[in-house]
This record gives C-alpha cells, structure tokens and sequence, in this order.
C-alpha cells in the first residue's frame, strides 16, 4: 500500500509492518515498532534480524539529502528512531537515535555490506535530536543535529554503486515490548551537500 509521507515527494510504501502508524495533521510520521523488532547482521555470526517497520520511498541514482527531527519514546535497550537506506537485505545503512544499555539516549550508525558494521557516536540529553543522510557521489554521509542548524559530523562510507535506493524512516525495539518514534520537520533535497565535515 502507498502512502504519502509529509515532506517527500513521492509515494512510500511499507518495508515490514509496524505495530501502528499514522501521518498527523501537523505533519509528524508516527511509527510504532513491536516488540523484539530489529533490522541488524551480526558479525559474529548469532544474530540476523530483518523485522524492524520502516517507511522508505525509491530515489534514483543522485545525489540527495534526508534529515528529520526525530522523537523517541525511550524504555528499552536499543530503541531507536532511525533513518535508513537500503539497496538490498544485505547492503544497506542506517543512522539511529538509540537508547544505550546504560541507559542514556545516543547516535549509533550501522554499516551493512553482507555483515553489519555497529558504531557508537554521541549521547545525547533528551529524548529528540535531528538526523540527516546525505549522499555525494558514491559516498553517504550521516550527521546529527541538536537545532536542526548545526551538523556534526557522524560517519562518512560507501555502499558502491546502485541505479535505486529505498530510504525512509524506521523504528525498532530489539529487546523491549515496543518503540514509538516520531519524525517531523522532514525535508528532502536533490542536491548535493557542499562541505562534509561541518555539514553545511
């Protein structure tokens, strides 16, 4: 099924079923992921977990920028807001707004490329931070925001060449009973973006 997301300018469709979702008047995506839902490839091998709901929509093969305010109803380990790409099940990025074991919301990026790739960055204070993927050339960039102004700089990689990509907006809950996560302020660019490492 199609659906409009606020902000993108074509239709998404769903990649796994959340528990909820719904498109608000004020132009907010509300995604409620169930419980033990994930989308990771360990690369220790014991864990290979595709379930994770995610709203993504097809780009050709240009460069592009995608960022949201991103709001997360932390109670578990690894709840996440996140925004992802995906090329295939086994190739894909995604950049998440995460709650740590210890408790403390921060910004982790998964790199998959057959294995998936796990990287801690900043904790955060609060329950809401900005995210935004941005791609040039053959290379993604992730940054993170606290004003939605200022971008700092999160993980720079490659996922190769591809004609399509789907990406989108995703929430996850690996070891809880759920996780709602709330995108708004979302905008979507055909541009490139002109300095990396200060993320302007």
């Amino acid at each position: 099924m199609e659906f409009t997301i606020p902000g993108i300018p074509v239709p998404a469709n769903w990649r796994n079923q959340p528990e909820s979702w719904e498109v608000l008047p004020d132009q907010r995506l509300i995604i409620k992921a169930g419980e033990r839902t994930d989308l990771f490839l360990s690369p220790s091998g014991d864990l290979r977990s595709d379930n994770s709901p995610a709203a993504l929509f097809m780009i050709p093969e240009k460069d592009f920028i995608l960022s949201a305010k991103v709001t997360v109803n932390f109670h578990s380990a690894y709840d996440a807001g996140v925004l992802l790409l995906h090329i295939t099940d086994t190739l894909w990025g995604k950049l998440c707004f995460e709650f740590s074991p210890q408790r403390q919301p921060m910004i982790v990026s998964v790199v998959t490329r057959g294995l998936s790739d796990d990287c801690n960055s900043q904790t955060i204070d609060g329950n809401t931070v900005y995210l935004r993927i941005a791609r040039i050339r053959e290379a993604i960039a992730f940054h993170y925001s606290l004003d939605g102004y200022r971008w700092h700089f999160a993980r720079f990689f490659t996922l190769g060449r591809w004609e399509h990509v789907w990406i989108g907006f995703s929430s996850q809950s690996p070891t809880g009973t759920g996780c709602t996560a709330e995108f708004s302020d979302i905008h979507f660019q055909e541009k490139t973006l002109s300095d990396l490492r200060n993320g302007s």
